[in-house]
């Protein structure tokens, strides 16, 4: 009795520790720890998880994140899209913290290197253990074991930084310029497979910068140009959406736009729907147990780049939707009546146009401003030191 009595003491003790390393770890995985496919990581609020998935009718598994406490899983990060595990064996799949501290996906009962963070030696300190936890905003990051910042920018990698067809909460969209990072959206090729789609939405950089949603390298929708306030051709729902409040930042070293949500008990997202070629927010309604979408871009037809041409006017509701502006007429006739606008309008007649001192502008509301990727602006100019011509009139 003597004799087992120690034994049970370490049997006992070290089930205590075990559950106290699952009852404090639940959202972290350190150098000393795996997540084997079948287990999963719980953010400290209980909204997101993260873990092991095969998308639809594939065979394929990926390491993603969704809402943990919503029925209809909506996958919205995925680490190794476009390095997929083919190995259907799970009991030999695991994502581990290796001891130089970089997060590895491996297969094959360790063998097999599938994806990794591939942090560079130099970015990791040799001073403080790391762990990789999976913070409360949806955020997956690589961290300091001291660190207990949720919004650091001491991050040592954070998957925010490398987004894939979903835009959440807290993320920035767009450019880091110190780095040269891009943050852009781009979707899935198709509902079975999250590899890299065709369908990208990112801000294009120059004095101006606009975001622009792309199939290839085909613009279909362009937000218009940034006007100091917001982009200038943004949905008016967007501007005044009671659902989020956006915040653009714009400076030398940074070029992007985020957004908070007005309820913080609300779930809205933003993402790429690849199908419909379509930039969509979606919520989730708990009554309906289903998703609804608020708004998509483009809405409607005359939200699509460059749809009338060069100096086309398209208005929504009449028919046709293209019309040239005063004094021009269609450069095809043939073609603009078959509906087919993309050659735009050119002048009417021969004669040289001239302004004359009384001249004036004419006003146009409701009009997407023109592409800005070619002009530049000047920064210090404020209206008191611009030199305007008598008689010209700035709208």
């Amino acid at each position: 009795m003597a004799n087992i009595l120690p034994m049970i003491l370490f049997v006992i003790l070290n089930l205590i520790l075990f559950f106290f390393q699952l009852s404090t770890s639940i959202d972290t995985i350190t150098q000393f720890q795996s997540l084997n496919d079948g287990n999963t990581l719980v953010s400290n609020d209980g909204t997101f998880e993260l873990g092991f998935f095969t998308p639809g009718s594939s065979t394929n598994r990926y390491v993603g994140i969704w809402y943990k406490n919503i029925p209809k899983r909506r996958i919205v990060w995925v680490a190794n899209r476009d390095d997929p595990i083919k190995d259907n064996n799970s009991n030999s799949t695991m994502l581990i913290m290796s001891k130089e501290g970089n997060l590895e996906l491996l297969t094959n009962n360790n063998q097999t290197l599938v994806w990794s963070t591939n942090i560079t030696t130099q970015s990791l300190s040799t001073t403080s253990s790391h762990v990789a936890q999976l913070l409360d905003n949806g955020n997956f990051v690589i961290k300091a074991n001291n660190n207990t910042d949720q919004q650091s920018n001491n991050f040592l990698w954070q998957g925010f930084d490398f987004p894939c067809d979903t835009l959440l909460a807290g993320m920035k969209h767009g450019w880091d310029l110190k780095t040269g990072l891009n943050r852009q959206l781009t979707s899935w090729k198709n509902w079975d497979d999250p590899s890299s789609g065709d369908l990208t939405w990112g801000i294009v950089l120059h004095s101006n910068p606009e975001i622009v949603l792309k199939k290839g390298s085909v613009e279909i929708h362009r937000s218009g140009p940034w006007n100091g306030v917001g982009f200038s051709g943004a949905p008016m729902e967007i501007i005044t959406s009671s659902v989020i409040a956006t915040t653009p930042v714009i400076n030398s070293n940074e070029v992007y736009f985020t957004y908070s949500l007005v309820n913080k008990s609300m779930v809205s997202i933003t993402y790429l729907n690849q199908t419909l070629s379509l930039h969509e927010r979606v919520i989730w309604s708990p009554e309906d147990n289903t998703w609804s979408d608020i708004q998509s871009v483009p809405k409607n037809d005359c939200d699509v780049y460059n749809r009338c041409g060069p100096y086309g006017n398209c208005i929504h509701n009449p028919s046709p939707i293209c019309q040239c502006l005063d004094g021009f007429e269609p450069k095809s006739p043939q073609n603009w009546y078959a509906s087919n606008w993309t050659q735009g309008c050119v002048r009417k007649g021969e004669e040289t146009w001239n302004c004359g001192v009384n001249d004036r502008f004419r006003t146009f509301s409701g009009l997407k401003l023109p592409d800005t990727t070619h002009t530049w602006v000047d920064a210090n100019m404020t209206l008191e030191n611009l030199d305007v011509p008598y008689g010209l009139v700035i709208l």
